[in-house]
């Protein structure tokens, strides 16, 4: 397989032009990022988004891959005298790595086997004569008797057959032909089935539900797929593929045995004995691993979709942030950050623990604000965090303040807080000062620092220890870059952890950014980039449209417009008589440019646009406006929630089966997918994302179970019939706690909100 095939297989995949995935595949193969490419090479790639080039490269590597496996399958048999032309053809055009290793079976170093031994016994060519038999059958016991040797094994004639089936059987199972005709049988029509395990069966477990249960295979829901594997790992369950064995049996009697064969009936019972053997266990390993692959994409795809809802969370801004992780028994911590989120002091009260000491902790939280003349609060959403909310706002209400205070979610602070990360930038912190650190400066802007946590520790996804963690990193580092990019990072205050996500910029190289920065101080233009050590040309091509410079020599370095372009927006302001400042002031003058008076090789409209776009708005936040959100004062706790209660809330993960939403009472509120809307909603993410504020009813209040059922429906609606149909479908709470697979709050592992999602429980009879 050449380039050239690579391409044309693309094209038909894809049904993009030939030209666009030539020129997209150049640009990757240069080294360019998709980032850089979907931003600044519209023109090269066709006006190609992130998705459709990642997309590309991922079929690109595939490819490649398969090349290379191609090429070591054709040495190996060659090497064995046995590779001919038109197996040869077969090796080079196959398109799927499955059809490659059907293909090279027959000739792959085998162990010993039935076969093996059968062949050494000389029963090799009894199977020829079985099998390519014509005409009328000669009697078995003549036809076995020149291969029955007393002084072997083979002393019968029953047991020449049988090493002579053992041959062919093996045979059979290594055509390819056969093994897809399996495969596809088993895929399209087969049963996925789940049983308790041995000894199981009058066990109480959340997977009760899966102790007689089957579904199609290829239909199963990811998070269906993904339970019932963690309960075989938990030796709970038993699972098989259950496939149309009539019916395969049929087909494979009808490939592999020739119509005039005399030895039919004998070769039937061969066939049947390489179906269950041989063929069966095989094509179950490989399709029960297709499945987890396609249930793992799914999850990976749900979890990286939550991802990039938090990380694009609307930014607070600049302003000097007092951040407050709250606790009891050790009390709060509070640290204060200036408007870069520059630290600058920390202390503990303990406003929880009696009356003295809260006098104490209302005085040093008033001090701390006034002497830095803070202008926003952050609190932690963990525990303590509403008794925490009461005691700021009165504090501020005591001396006629006004501050916002904002709850922050908390999710992964603490994983941070033990970091190298961390650890490099506060080396001499207790982690608890470091968690508030991070509060606050998540506040300020929630991508710049989650990117310092593990995406696994965030807590907005489901199965993440169950799915492929080499594909679940993958998918999230590039949802983190991608989040990072579209943004724009401000190159004198980004951390090196945020840096190492830009386009062209490695850890290392970031790493070098910082300490160039500490030594020479603030970068005043981009093209400084340059004098970095090992910050070479290419770097500084996929990089700097990224980076932004606040208060720049060159004005457009705080902007999105590439250097490269810099040259044809002064041409811009000089042939509409305007120096550079004033054509960025005056959005009207942006607008009356007659942009196809620019078009010109390497620059086309798809770049114009963004250029005028960048010029209207110098330095803009492409991300939402921030909304501070405030819970009830009088809803504190689980027990102060009345079924009917409007609320506010934040949707804290979106799952398959719904949202789970944060009323500020410790637990979390599930709104079941027929709740979402009315009408009916397929995906969750459609109506809903994590982060967005939200006003939730609440339907039902287990205060034993610490359970809360909300709907975002309007009051007093009539459901509609497709919401009652996906009522219908409602899962009992044992089946959705099994389908999640976690057992604690959602904040830590998404935790086991199911358990505190208002379900009623069925009772099993």
């Amino acid at each position: 397989m050449n380039k050239f095939d690579i391409l044309q297989i693309l094209v038909e995949e894809t049904a993009l032009q030939k030209n666009q995935i030539a020129q997209t595949v150049g640009l990757l193969e240069e080294g360019a990022t998709v980032p850089f490419i979907a931003r600044y090479r519209k023109e090269t790639t066709g006006e190609l988004d992130e998705v459709q080039i990642r997309h590309l490269q991922e079929r690109l590597a595939y490819f490649k891959e398969l090349e290379e496996r191609q090429q070591t399958v054709l040495k190996s048999i060659d090497e064995q005298g046995k590779l001919t032309t038109e197996l040869q053809h077969k090796i080079v055009t196959c398109r799927k790595k499955t059809e490659l290793e059907d293909l090279y079976l027959p000739y792959k170093p085998k162990r010993r086997t039935k076969a093996t031994i059968a062949k050494e016994q000389g029963l090799e060519p009894l199977a020829d004569l079985l099998l390519q038999a014509v005409g009328s059958a000669e009697k078995l016991e003549r036809l076995t008797a020149p291969f029955i040797n007393p002084e072997t094994t083979i002393t019968t004639m029953e047991a020449a057959l049988q090493g002579a089936g053992h041959i062919l059987a093996e045979q059979f199972s290594d055509i390819a032909e056969a093994r897809a005709l399996v495969r596809e049988l088993t895929w399209q029509q087969g049963m996925f089935c789940s049983l308790p395990a041995r000894g199981k069966g009058e066990t109480i477990s959340k997977y009760e539900m899966y102790y007689d249960f089957s579904e199609p295979l290829k239909q199963i829901p990811s998070h269906r797929m993904l339970a019932m594997r963690r309960g075989e790992k938990e030796a709970l369950l038993r699972l098989s593929v259950e496939a149309p064995e009539d019916e395969i049996l049929s087909r494979l009697t009808r490939l592999l045995i020739p119509q005039a064969n005399p030895y039919h009936d004998w070769l039937k019972m061969v066939i049947d004995d390489t179906y269950q053997r041989l063929l069966a266990p095989s094509i179950e390993v490989e399709l029960r691993l297709q499945a987890k692959q396609i249930a793992d994409k799914e999850a990976i795809r749900v979890f990286a979709e939550n991802l990039r809802h938090l990380l694009l969370a609307a930014p607070a801004g600049n302003f000097r942030v007092l951040g407050v992780d709250p606790g009891l028994r050790t009390g709060s911590k509070l640290a204060v950050v200036d408007q870069t989120g520059r630290f600058l002091d920390h202390a503990t009260i303990y406003p929880h623990t009696g009356r003295g000491r809260i006098e104490e902790a209302q005085q040093l939280f008033l001090r701390l604000i006034e002497q830095y003349q803070i202008e926003m609060v952050a609190i932690g959403n963990g525990t303590a965090g509403r008794e925490m909310d009461q005691f700021v706002r009165q504090c501020l209400k005591t001396v006629g303040k006004k501050l916002p205070v904002v709850m922050v979610s908390e999710a992964g602070a603490s994983v941070y807080s033990a970091s190298d990360i961390a650890r490099e930038e506060f080396p001499d912190l207790d982690l608890t000062i470091r968690g508030a650190i991070s509060i606050a400066r998540r506040l300020q802007d929630p991508l710049a620092e989650l990117v310092k946590v593990d995406p696994k520790s965030i807590g907005v996804g489901q199965y993440q220890h169950d799915v492929s963690q080499t594909s679940l990193k993958k998918s999230l580092g590039e949802v983190v870059e991608s989040c990072v990019n579209y943004v724009g990072v401000d190159l004198n205050t980004a951390s090196w952890a945020l840096l190492s996500f830009v386009s062209g910029i490695s850890e290392s190289l970031a790493k070098s950014i910082v300490s160039y920065r500490d030594e020479n101080g603030v970068f005043k233009q981009r093209k400084q980039l340059l004098s970095v050590p090992r910050f070479g040309k290419k770097a500084f091509e996929q990089a700097a449209g990224f980076l932004r410079i606040r208060d720049a020599e060159q004005l457009l370095d705080n902007t999105a417009v590439h250097p490269e372009r810099y040259k044809l927006v002064q041409q811009m302001a000089t042939d509409y008589g305007v120096k550079l400042q004033q054509l960025v002031a005056d959005p009207a003058l942006v607008d009356s440019i007659n942009l196809n008076r620019y078009v010109a090789d390497g620059v086309g409209l798809p770049t114009l646009r963004d250029i005028i776009s960048e010029l209207k708005k110098p330095g803009r936040d492409p991300r939402e406006t921030f909304v501070s959100t405030s819970f009830r004062d009088d809803v504190m706790e689980i027990k102060d929630l009345k079924e009917g209660m409007n609320l506010n809330g934040i949707v804290t993960n979106v799952a398959a089966f719904g949202a789970f939403v944060d009323l500020g009472v410790h637990q979390d509120g599930l709104v079941h997918i027929s709740q979402l809307a009315d009408r009916f909603v397929k995906d969750p993410n459609d109506v809903v994302k994590v982060g967005q504020q939200v006003q939730v009813r609440v339907l039902e209040v287990d205060l034993q179970r610490k359970r809360i059922s909300l709907t975002m429906k309007p009051a007093g609606e009539k459901p509609k019939k497709a919401a009652e149909t996906q009522k219908r479908r409602k899962p009992d709470l044992t089946k959705v706690k099994a389908e999640t697979g976690q057992t604690q709050d959602n904040r830590g592992d998404l935790a086991a909100a199911l358990e505190k999602s208002g379900f009623r429980v069925k009772k099993r009879k």
